[in-house]
C-alpha cells in the first residue's frame, strides 16, 4: 500500500466499530427498515444467526426485485456525524493509522465510507465479506466460516456471535502494528485505541494492554459489560456518550500519545537502546491472508485501501 505521510508511522493505530460508533444507527436494520422488510428480517431471525440472516434477506429482497444500487442508496442515508468525520480526519492529520473492525459487512461499510469520503483515511477494513454475484445478488458472508466442520473462531466467549470474533482479530492486529510497524517508542509497539458500543466489542477490549485505550460508549452494551468487571480490562478505559464526546475524547487520547512518545524517543537519545525490531521472516509470517477472489468482491475481510 501506497500511504500517505503519516500513516502506519505515527504513534497510534485507532480502530473503529461501525455500526453505532461511526454511523449512529445499525447498518443492518437500517437498510431492512427502509426497504420495508423489517418483519420479515424478524422472522428470519428466530431461525438463522444474524450474518446468516442478512444474506438471506438481500436474498429475498433480490427475487422482488430490488437492486444492488437500491442497497446502496439506502446505507448512503445513514446518520453519519460531522464530528466523526472530523475526529477521522484530525487523528488522520495528525498520524494516526486507521482501520475499521466491524461485525457489518463490506458493501455497507464501503458505501458509507465512500459517501462521505472518509475511505481513503482508513488503511484496512476488517469486515464481514460482502460481494455481488453473476445474478446481480449481494451476499454476504461471514468473517470466519462457522457451517464446515471443525470451522468457527474457536473463541468462548459468549458475547461473540459465530461469524465473527473480533478478538480474534485484534490479535493479529497488534501482531501486525508489533513487526516494524513505524513508531511505539521505547515501548516496543504502536498504541491501540479500540472504541465501540456492542456485546461483540468486548472481546477486543480484553485483547489490549496498559500502553492502550478502550473507548467504550457509554451506555451501551460494552460498557456494561466493562463496567461490571474493570479490572478485566488492562487498558486505559475513556469512555464517550456522544460524538462530540468521541471527538474530544479521541482527540485528547491521540495528543497524550504524541506527547509520550516524544518523551520515550529524547530518553532514547540520551543514551538508552531501543528495543531491536521483530525479524523481518517473521514480520512476514503474520500478514493477514485476503479472503479468495469472488465475483465483483468489495472489500473482503482485511484491504487496505489506497490513500
Amino acid at each position: 500500500m501506497a500511504a500517505s505521510d503519516g500513516v502506519g508511522n505515527g504513534a497510534v493505530v485507532v480502530v473503529f466499530d461501525f455500526d453505532k460508533t461511526i454511523i449512529d444507527c445499525d447498518s443492518d436494520n437500517w437498510v431492512v427498515d427502509a426497504l420495508g422488510a423489517t418483519g420479515r428480517f424478524d422472522e428470519l431471525l428466530r431461525r438463522l444467526p444474524w450474518n446468516s440472516a442478512i444474506d438471506a434477506m438481500m436474498g429475498e429482497l433480490h427475487a422482488e426485485g430490488r437492486t444492488v444500487e437500491e442497497v446502496a442508496a439506502c446505507r448512503r442515508a445513514a446518520p453519519l456525524s460531522p464530528r466523526v468525520a472530523a475526529a477521522v480526519e484530525t487523528a488522520h492529520a495528525l498520524g494516526c493509522e486507521l482501520r475499521v473492525l466491524s461485525d457489518a459487512n463490506a458493501f455497507f461499510v464501503g458505501a458509507v465510507l465512500e459517501h462521505h469520503g472518509l475511505a481513503g483515511y482508513f488503511s484496512a477494513v476488517d469486515t464481514n465479506p460482502a460481494f455481488v454475484d453473476g445474478d446481480g445478488r449481494l451476499r454476504i458472508l461471514p468473517y470466519h466460516d462457522f457451517h464446515a466442520p471443525a470451522a468457527g473462531h474457536g473463541c468462548t466467549l459468549p458475547t461473540c456471535p459465530p461469524n465473527m470474533c473480533k478478538g480474534k482479530v485484534m490479535e493479529r492486529i497488534v501482531d501486525e502494528i508489533s513487526c516494524g510497524g513505524g513508531g511505539g517508542g521505547a515501548g516496543g509497539r504502536r498504541r491501540v485505541v479500540y472504541l465501540g458500543d456492542g456485546r461483540g466489542d468486548y472481546c477486543p477490549s480484553l485483547k489490549l494492554t496498559e500502553r492502550d485505550y478502550v473507548m467504550p460508549r457509554k451506555g451501551y452494551p460494552v460498557w456494561d459489560l466493562i463496567a461490571g468487571d474493570r479490572d478485566a480490562v488492562r487498558g486505559d478505559v475513556r469512555e464517550w456518550a456522544d460524538f462530540d464526546d468521541l471527538e474530544a475524547v479521541l482527540l485528547g487520547i491521540v495528543a497524550e500519545c504524541l506527547t509520550s512518545e516524544q518523551e520515550e524517543d529524547d530518553d532514547d537519545d540520551d543514551g538508552e537502546a531501543a528495543p531491536a525490531p521483530a525479524p523481518a521472516d517473521q514480520c512476514r509470517a503474520l500478514q493477514p491472508t485476503l479472503a479468495s477472489g469472488q465475483d465483483q468482491a468489495i472489500l473482503p475481510k482485511a484491504v487496505h485501501v489506497p490513500n
